[in-house]
């Protein structure tokens, strides 16, 4: 019965326009910055390398390279401070976690691109349309 109302109180707090992005996809997260009385977007970009949580905890992790530095953060999905996730470039991997890019460095950390112009690929994404 507590599962059923904390389902229903967390269902007010869902957004509606979910980003669809996968793991591998290199994204830019707008985020929603306060300063003073002042709002302003920050654009994060890198690879998505981790999804976990369901419901209104789902989050992502991003991971970017600064100044030969790997700097990782990660964002709630359903956070009201994410304007939106653009999806740049999707890669093809074979995990649900990337953990390992966090040992390599340079060339070593780029992914395949994953192409859509290929007849499986087309009808996945003709899949996925039919069923929104």
């Amino acid at each position: 019965m507590s599962q059923e109302i904390m389902k229903l109180v967390e269902q007010s707090s869902l957004k509606t326009d979910v980003p669809q992005f996968e793991i591998g996809d290199t994204v830019d997260v707008h985020t929603r910055i306060l300063e003073g009385d002042k709002e302003r977007i920050q654009i994060f970009t890198g690879v998505v390398i981790a999804r976990s949580g369901s419901g209104a905890k789902e989050m992502f992790t991003v991971r970017r390279i600064v100044d030969s530095q790997g700097v990782e953060r990660k964002f709630p999905i359903h956070s009201p401070r994410i304007a939106k996730v653009e999806v740049k470039r999707s890669g093809v991997v074979r995990r649900a976690k990337l953990y390992f890019l966090r040992e390599l460095s340079g060339k070593a950390t780029r992914l395949k691109e994953r192409r859509t112009d290929t007849p499986k690929a087309k009808a996945k994404a003709a899949k996925a349309k039919a069923s929104k």
